[in-house]
């Protein structure tokens, strides 16, 4: 466990943290604190067995980074067959995976893995926090995993390793994108706040709704931030037009067309043309294998 506190001390760089929303001011956390850090929490990607090298050589040249070893394993509790490897690049990781057999349910419908300091303590402070546990605990070939859902639908992975990884800290910190109705985004900020720790950086009513495809209209977005990283949820009447809603995560890059001339080079389709609102120049894109993401950097870069 200390190594976990060393990892949290100066590893992490999220930076400041700002005050908590009023509408979720009260809601202090009673769970323990099972977050590691935001360097080991990956977006889990599903990409058919033919075109997991393409959209590993896609991915690294757009990010820079690296893969480990692609392996083959049992990644389930039931019968199945993948292969798998992690990509670590400066802007956030990918748990990539090619199944070789039909995929178990519900496995392709989590967006993200989280690292947890003990997978026992971790699934009791989620039920308290209010997620379903949708996945009982099982072991896979270096720990022990777990599915839970948030209020709205939202699936994410805990894991757990034997042997804790030691990653180098991110260059810069990649957003999860929640997409959900009005009728459950407060109960999912007040139960992921509850388990994460975290804190309500922004709350805004009236948000462009360019950022979601529809310029001439607007829509409640919340920025939360905690040692898991950073969460942006977007609350729509679900009329979204495409690709909005698929991306799964947004990365943090130091210029969006610089990235995007990368990207562009090793097969990326650019969904959305780059565009500015609040600060932030924003485009999505469409890796091999069918992957969706957004790109953002500071407004101007």
């Amino acid at each position: 466990m200390h190594m976990y506190s060393r990892i949290l001390a100066v590893a992490l760089g999220l930076g400041a943290i700002g005050a908590v929303s009023p509408v979720f001011a009260k809601e202090a956390s009673t769970t323990p604190m099972v977050a590691v850090g935001a360097q080991y929490d990956s977006t889990h990607v599903y990409v058919a067995p033919g075109e997991v090298d393409h959209f590993v050589d896609s991915f690294l040249a757009t990010f820079g980074g690296q893969s480990t070893k692609q392996g083959i394993a049992t990644v389930t509790p039931t019968p199945s067959s993948t292969s798998t490897q992690l990509l670590q690049t400066p802007v956030g990781m990918v748990s990539l995976f090619g199944f070789r057999t039909p995929i178990p349910h519900p496995f392709g419908l989590e967006r993200t893995g989280y690292l947890v300091t003990d997978m026992d303590v971790a699934i009791k402070a989620a039920r308290a926090a209010g997620a379903d546990v949708i996945v009982q605990t099982f072991p896979d070939p270096i720990g022990r995993d777990a599915v839970i859902q948030w209020p709205g639908g939202v699936n994410m992975q805990l894991y757990w390793h034997t042997t804790p990884p030691n990653y180098a800290a991110l260059q810069t910190i990649p957003e999860n994108r929640v997409y959900v109705s009005p009728d459950r985004a407060d109960a999912l900020v007040k139960s992921f706040l509850a388990f994460s720790h975290g804190k309500v950086v922004s709350d805004e009513a009236k948000a462009p709704g360019v950022e979601i495809g529809r310029p001439n209209d607007t829509f409640r977005r919340i920025r939360i931030e905690s040692t898991f990283g950073k969460m942006t949820v977007f609350v729509t009447d679900g009329h979204l037009p495409y690709p909005y809603g698929h991306e799964l995560t947004g990365y943090e890059v130091t210029s969006v067309a610089d990235t995007l001339a990368k990207a562009k080079a090793h097969g990326v389709n650019v969904l959305v043309d780059p565009y500015v609102s609040e600060g932030r120049t924003s485009s999505v894109v469409e890796f091999p294998g069918g992957y969706v993401a957004e790109i953002h950097a500071a407004a101007g870069h």
